[in-house]
């Protein structure tokens, strides 16, 4: 399977946020994007998980199910919020997240119980998500990459509010799910503990005259 962008570009209203973007991302590869508040790291995201249409250029899934036309489909995408219900327990919330996405093909999302246990909490899945801290709950948001089967993860921020232990934790789920023949593509501005990732530096319009991104 290869993840594939070509020539994507996108606005916000009238701005142009993003020009020419392009990479290929095969199996057991990672993409990390940086780049200064304001350079679209979150656009480009967006665009990557379906919520945004692209100015121009494209996106393919090559070599993927025959079944699937876009990567969206196969896509989970953990944003700056959790995308959890605060009166719902966490238990509630990662069942819903099970149902509603549901298992891409060629694997099997993993039970709840072995979710929360991966994330380090596996006493708390019964309390209201809104009574967790907010690295509990970010730690709770990314077991929900693990109860659907999604080949590729598309991560903004994920390490946010997190502590150095649950900073190794998230690294070495990440570094499982690319062991598995997964993708990912994560922007941040903190180091994520992964080994030989592919990068991309987004500079926004601060130097036009050199484009707007480059290959780090």
């Amino acid at each position: 399977m290869r993840l594939l962008a070509e020539g994507l570009s996108a606005k916000r209203g009238d701005d142009l946020i993003f020009n020419d973007i392009s990479f290929a991302l095969d199996t057991g590869e990672a993409l990390v994007v940086t780049g200064p508040n304001g350079s679209g790291k979150s656009t480009l995201l967006r665009v990557l998980a379906g919520l945004l249409r692209p100015e121009r250029g494209h996106l393919k899934l090559e070599n993927g199910p025959p079944e699937i036309a876009s990567p969206a489909e196969v896509s989970h995408y953990l944003g700056h919020r959790n995308a959890m219900k605060r009166e719902l327990t966490v238990a509630e919330n990662l069942s819903f997240w099970q149902r509603f996405m549901g298992d891409s093909p060629g694997g099997d999302g993993v039970a709840l119980h072995e979710a929360v246990e991966a994330v380090g909490l596996p006493d708390i899945a019964h309390l209201p998500f809104g009574y967790l801290s907010a690295g509990q709950q970010r730690r709770m948001a990314m077991a929900k990459l693990l109860v659907a089967y999604r080949p590729i993860w598309i991560l903004d921020e994920p390490t946010a509010a997190l502590d150095a232990g649950a900073d190794r934790l998230f690294a070495d789920l990440v570094k499982a799910h690319l062991g598995k023949g997964g993708i990912v593509v994560a922007a941040t501005h903190q180091p994520l503990g992964l080994d030989q990732t592919k990068g991309l530096h987004m500079k926004g319009f601060e130097h036009l005259t050199g484009g707007l991104w480059h290959d780090a």
